[in-house]
């Protein structure tokens, strides 16, 4: 193949003046700080945990009674060391210059504890979560189907984890969970937001659920659902308040159907109530209510015989 060298030898300034942006636009490069969390890491100990969690579905398989304790033993003692460290990492890049002296490591080692300590309980929440799949999608032949390839449980999967880890305060590692998640399922679930058990996103792409959102138990939402803030409420100056309830609460046992909109924090949906699809919610609904939007008319238009006919199909849809 030619090439031509007097082209390559502009590279040089070319590297130069891209160099130079990293002081013009210094909000968006890190540079002579201590290091990030790495995401490769944090995606790989998502999967040792989803190995922990979802036993003989992942990279291991063959296992059974006899040798799974000690796969699971090997897991937990690396995932320590790499939580500990990443944890670490986003503890310090977090800090305060007064903090500066903190032994981040030390704090990083408790909350890596705490996290493989809640994964018993994980499980059970994780196994509703399944169940719930299964009795509300028809199409489900067994819970293998669901573990291997629903995106919605591997979206509350990665949510219930980073939920823990915002929970126990870490910065930055449970966003990056969840964002990852996000670019595989197409499901956006902010790790603070409140989810109940027996929880179930039917389909799931396009679901977003804010940061503030609180879900009971037994809920159910389909594609394209928004659980969202109405507005974003300022501060005197200006300054959008970041510590408030922006986001709706949704009861037990709520069935929310495809590309509802349901915004603000003060809105409730009661429970046990049915949100119809393409509804737009901005204040609370009683407990056992049904929601939907005027039935519309369907039109056509053009025929192959008369192309310019337009009729009507006057039923509810």
């Amino acid at each position: 193949m030619a090439t031509d060298i007097r082209l390559k030898e502009s590279l040089p300034a070319l590297t130069e003046r891209i160099v130079g942006t990293y002081e013009e636009c210094g909000g968006t490069n890190h540079l002579g700080h201590s290091p990030l969390p790495s995401y490769r890491e944090v995606v790989e100990i998502l999967a040792d945990l989803r190995e922990i969690l979802f036993p003989g579905y992942g990279r291991r398989q063959n296992l059974h009674l006899g040798n799974v304790g000690y796969h699971v033993g090997d897991l937990i003692d690396s995932l320590h060391d790499r939580l500990t460290q990443q944890i670490a990492r986003a503890f310090r890049h977090d800090c305060k210059t007064s903090e500066l002296e903190t032994d981040f490591e030390a704090e990083a080692q408790l909350i890596a504890i705490r996290l493989l300590e809640s994964i018993p309980a994980l499980r059970k929440t994780l196994s509703e979560d399944v169940t719930a799949a299964y009795q509300g999608d028809p199409a489900a032949k067994n819970l293998d189907e669901i573990i291997f390839c629903y995106p919605g449980l591997a979206a509350i999967t990665v949510f219930r984890i980073a939920h823990e880890l915002h929970g126990l305060g870490v910065p930055l590692i449970p966003r990056m969970m969840t964002e990852y998640a996000h670019g595989k399922t197409g499901i956006d679930i902010h790790p603070g937001a409140t989810i109940g058990r027996r929880f179930f996103s039917d389909h799931g792409t396009g679901v977003v659920i804010g940061e503030t959102t609180h879900i009971g138990d037994g809920v159910k939402i389909y594609q394209g659902v928004t659980l969202g803030a109405l507005s974003f409420p300022r501060d005197e100056d200006g300054n959008i308040l970041r510590n408030v309830k922006r986001h709706p609460t949704i009861e037990d046992e709520v069935v929310i159907y495809a590309n509802a909109t349901i915004l603000g924090g003060k809105t409730v949906i009661g429970h046990h109530s049915v949100i119809g699809s393409s509804a737009w919610i901005t204040r609370s609904i009683p407990p056992y209510t049904t929601v939907t939007i005027e039935s519309p008319m369907l039109r056509y238009r053009g025929t192959a015989s008369n192309p310019e006919e337009v009729s009507v199909l006057d039923y509810q849809i």
